[in-house]
């Protein structure tokens, strides 16, 4: 059964690559959804999986990628939407 989450991922997580990273990720994982940066400095991500991939992909969402330095994630359940790709929006 597909779970959806939305996530907000604080720290220095602008400028290093973390969306492109965070949808490479996505992708290899199963994960449906979409990503952007917000004007507060943070990542927006909202993602749709199996429970067994939506947890892999938030233990990266915890770390990001090389260059990244996450102080935080917040994490919500919210209504399935079927995407069907994982994209970066704008």
């Amino acid at each position: 059964m597909l779970k959806r989450l939305k996530i907000k991922v604080y720290g220095r997580v602008q400028g290093v690559s973390f969306r492109h990273a965070t949808r490479t990720i996505a992708r290899y994982t199963g994960v449906k959804g979409y990503v952007k940066n917000m004007h507060d400095g943070t990542v927006y991500i909202e993602a749709e999986a199996e429970p067994s991939a939506l947890g892999r992909f938030v233990l990266w969402c915890k770390k990001g990628p090389d260059h990244a330095r996450v102080e935080k994630i917040e994490t919500e359940e919210i209504p399935v939407k079927n995407d069907s790709i994982f994209d970066i929006r704008f």
